[in-house]
C-alpha cells in the first residue's frame, strides 16, 4: 500500500517565530555593504561659505564673491589681482555694447493668422512695479541695437 509523505507542521512553533539573528551575527560582504552605503548618499551640491567683496565704491559697487575659507594670503592676493583688473569684467549690461546677435538672438515663433493670447493685467505693488519700470527701461535701452524678428 502507498503512504503518502505527509508533511509534518509543529503548529506550536511555526516558522515565521524562529530566532531572529542579531545584525551583529548577520554580516553582509564588503561588497554589498559598499553598495548599499552609496546607494544611502544623497548627490548635494557643493556648498562652501562664501564671502561678498566689493571692488568698486559704496556708490557703485562692484561686488564679487570669493571663498571665505581660502588662507588669508591667498585670499589677499586674490583680491589684490582683481582690484588690479576689475575694468577687464562686465559689470553691467552698459558695459556690453555691442553684442553680436549671431551668437544669440532670440525671436517668437508665431502661427501667421493666430491671435495671440492676452492675459489679464495684473496688479503689482508700488515698488515692485517701480522696479520693473526700471528693469524693463535698462532692457529696452539696451535692446535699441538689436533687432526683434517674428513679430
Amino acid at each position: 500500500m502507498n503512504n503518502p509523505v505527509m508533511a509534518q507542521y509543529d503548529f506550536d512553533n511555526p516558522i515565521y517565530q524562529a530566532e531572529e539573528e542579531s545584525e551583529e551575527d548577520c554580516e553582509l560582504p564588503a561588497e554589498l555593504a559598499r553598495l548599499l552605503k552609496q546607494e544611502e548618499r544623497v548627490i548635494q551640491p557643493h556648498q562652501e561659505e562664501l564671502e561678498t567683496i566689493n571692488l568698486g565704491t559704496e556708490d557703485a559697487k562692484k561686488e564679487i564673491k570669493i571663498g571665505a575659507a581660502l588662507e588669508d594670503s591667498v585670499k589677499r592676493r586674490l583680491i589684490e589681482m582683481l582690484r588690479e583688473y576689475v575694468e577687464i569684467f562686465a559689470w553691467s549690461y552698459q558695459d556690453m555694447p555691442g553684442l553680436d546677435t549671431d551668437i544669440v538672438m532670440h525671436r517668437l515663433p508665431l502661427r501667421e493668422g493666430c491671435p495671440s493670447v492676452k492675459q489679464k493685467l495684473r496688479r503689482t505693488s508700488p515698488d515692485m512695479a517701480a522696479k520693473i519700470k526700471e528693469e524693463v527701461q535698462k532692457q529696452m535701452a539696451k535692446s535699441e541695437c538689436v533687432s526683434i524678428t517674428g513679430i
